[in-house]
């Protein structure tokens, strides 16, 4: 079992700057290794590598007609590392299970580790590839382990995917943490509750409400499972700006009675301007952060959606 304050994380070795790749050389993501490698640990993975291939080496393609099964083959040698790269996957993404990974990197455009839109190249010598694969590490990756989040180098420089992706992989330590704890349903209750905003902002959390609603009626076991499943599920919807304003409106109406009229207004002026992408979510929810300490609001101070991730990482401070 890892410490519940390590959140581990698996990562395509070369965006650590390890020169892995087929020329030598790397994909140092320095966002990725210098700032969010302060929060995580990371377990570098370079499947080609680890099958045996040297550095440099020849170059890899995923070869295959649309719809049928892609092979992994160095165009130069005709060489076939398909089943070579499937048989080791397995057996890796059984070891990174063990680790308790709470998240993913993949390298993107690799034919072994592409989440999407990898180049496949006909068999037809010369004809154009079609951009619609994903590489043979990463399939069997996201096969094995459905609910793990897992993200592209590339698509993180998008600020929203970037939050989200972490804003996930914060939340499966969370969820870890717990259910590697001596468990009660009355701690389960108290689990939901502080999770319910931030549910909110990816996806309903009715069906997960009922759930907990209904935990005594339902094996221990089974209930681990099924609330595990429902709210990796829930996290991996994308939150929006839309759903982060029903959230913040839903926070707002805590501030009816106690808050004064003009401070209302200013919180209601914020949502607004958050809507119309004039602040930044940051904004509003530092406001609001204000009023929950001062009208000492224990539901709300107790809620995950208001420190998801360490500010340091400033996840929230993009229009």
């Amino acid at each position: 079992m890892t410490n519940q304050m390590t959140i581990r994380v698996g990562i395509s070795a070369c965006i650590l700057g390890q020169e892995v790749r087929f020329n030598g050389g790397h994909k140092l993501d320095r966002f990725i290794r210098d700032t969010l490698g302060q929060y995580v640990e990371f377990v570098p993975v370079c499947p080609e590598v680890e099958i045996g291939l040297g550095v440099p080496r020849e170059t890899l393609r995923l070869v295959g007609q649309s719809g049928s099964p892609r092979r992994l083959v160095a165009p130069k040698s005709g060489s076939d590392h398909t089943e070579t790269m499937v048989s080791y996957a397995k057996r890796r993404v059984d070891e990174l299970e063990r680790l308790e990974l709470c998240g993913y990197i993949l390298q993107k455009s690799s034919p072994s580790c592409g989440m999407e839109r990898v180049k496949v190249y006909p068999p037809t010598e010369g004809a154009a590839p079609i951009k619609e694969g994903r590489g043979v590490f990463a399939d069997v990756l996201m096969q094995q382990l459905p609910l793990l989040p897992v993200e592209e180098d590339g698509r993180l420089n998008d600020p929203i995917l970037r939050e989200n992706f972490v804003e996930r992989i914060f939340a499966y330590r969370r969820l870890r943490a717990f259910f590697a704890s001596s468990w009660t349903i009355g701690g389960l209750v108290r689990f939901h509750a502080a999770e319910k905003l931030l549910l909110m902002a990816h996806q309903s959390y009715k069906r997960l409400g009922q759930l907990v609603a209904n935990a005594r009626n339902v094996e221990r076991e089974s209930l681990a499972r099924e609330y595990r499943r429902g709210f990796l599920e829930a996290m991996a919807s994308r939150s929006t700006v839309n759903k982060h304003v029903n959230v913040l409106q839903h926070i707002a109406g805590y501030f009816r009675g106690p808050l004064d009229p003009a401070s209302r207004d200013e919180v209601h002026d914020l949502i607004e301007a958050y809507r119309s992408r004039m602040v930044p979510l940051v904004v509003v929810t530092t406001l609001m952060k204000h009023h929950i300490r001062t009208l000492e609001l224990s539901y709300l101070s107790q809620q995950s959606y208001l420190n998801p991730h360490p500010r340091e990482l400033m996840l929230r401070n993009h229009l």
